[in-house]
């Protein structure tokens, strides 16, 4: 017996999609109500655009608020989208993770929360800077 190789990348829990759900044909003739019938919902498809790029983390503070990021929220942070002026990321910054508001000018860089209790971070040009990736959606916690 062969054994089993589970490979690390989630490929989803379903092996067709919605247009191949035609109809519910139990009996062997499907009535006008299973033409809307929907699958369930799976939220890796819906939230997730390139699954082996994609991390998730909780927030650890209050730096985003006026974003809509708040204290133990679940960011969705997807590493193979370009950091571009204005998106949220997470930046590590001389070892520290940091989720902030990317500011690109000529010729500074700049992290800036969104709260007035903190002030932005200037990085230095030889500053250890790098963006992890970029938050693509935040899950809120009720």
């Amino acid at each position: 017996m062969e054994p089993e190789i589970f490979n690390s990348i989630y490929k989803g829990t379903k092996d067709f999609t919605q247009q191949d759900v035609h109809r519910a044909n139990a009996t062997g003739f499907s009535t006008p109500t299973d033409e809307y019938m929907e699958r369930g919902i799976d939220l890796n498809e819906q939230l997730i655009r390139n699954k082996p790029a994609t991390f998730f983390f909780r927030m650890n503070g209050e730096a985003m608020t006026g974003a809509g990021i708040f204290n133990q929220d679940v960011l969705i942070v997807d590493r193979s989208i370009t950091n571009v002026n204005g998106k949220v990321v997470v930046a590590v910054l001389n070892g520290e993770m940091l989720v902030r508001r990317l500011e690109k000018g000529f010729n500074r860089t700049r992290l800036v929360p969104e709260t007035t209790k903190l002030a932005p971070i200037d990085v230095d040009p030889f500053a250890d800077f790098s963006v992890w990736g970029v938050v693509t959606y935040v899950i809120h916690t009720v």
